[in-house]
């Protein structure tokens, strides 16, 4: 009989917000948090602060409420995470304005995807889909952190989301939305996406590398 000798973590993997945190790192910075990720996996630790004002954020665009739920769930948060709840929904109701007339768009379910860049998996995971009344949607994934998000990051995100889009959201475009500011960020055209897909590889490869090292 042959025993398994694989151990949980052991294969790498990332979610989409843990590869493009991981592209825009550089040095010694990129080896921790391959670290990190693979300790936290083997743990089942990580807890996600986001999940009430992302419910919220979905209300106030369903029910063109322009920010009720938003507001209302800062005082229903547990008083550890209200700091940060008071510190972004601000650029969260700006984003909501941006978006124009709300009886003209509709929340759409997204499906997360698995995609591979080499042998690495990369769970492809929108928070939300868009569809406007001229049938043309947006897959949107939110940006939390306090600093807006780093150029690398960015063009990863947007282009990994892309690539999947017929599985995730058909007949739509990706936005990323820096929400602590509400700026809504999308693909630049002028992109060479042969270039960005080679990127991605070797990044990918690297991150694989690194995952087997940090045991």
């Amino acid at each position: 009989m042959t025993v398994s000798t694989v151990t949980p973590g052991s294969v790498p993997y990332a979610t989409l917000l843990s590869f493009t945190r991981y592209v825009g790192r550089t040095g010694p910075r990129k080896a921790s948090f391959v670290g990190g990720l693979r300790r936290q996996r083997e743990s089942g630790s990580g807890f996600n602060p986001h999940g009430q004002l992302v419910k919220a954020l979905k209300a106030d665009i369903r029910f063109r409420t322009g920010g009720t739920y938003l507001n209302a769930v800062v005082d229903q948060v547990n008083l550890r995470w209200r700091p940060l709840y008071e510190s972004v929904v601000p650029g969260a109701l700006r984003y909501i304005e941006s978006i124009g007339d709300l009886s003209e768009v509709e929340i759409t379910p997204t499906r997360d995807t698995l995609g591979m860049l080499g042998s690495l998996p990369v769970k492809i995971n929108p928070h939300f889909g868009l569809r406007y009344a001229d049938g043309h949607g947006e897959a949107v994934r939110l940006h939390f952190d306090e600093d807006p998000p780093q150029e690398e990051a960015a063009v990863a995100t947007l282009h990994l989301m892309s690539r999947h889009m017929d599985l995730v959201l058909p007949n739509a475009t990706p936005v990323l939305v820096d929400l602590r500011r509400g700026d809504v960020l999308r693909p630049d055209p002028a992109l060479k996406q042969g270039e960005i897909e080679r990127w991605l590889a070797g990044e990918a490869a690297a991150f694989a590398a690194m995952w087997g090292t940090t045991a």
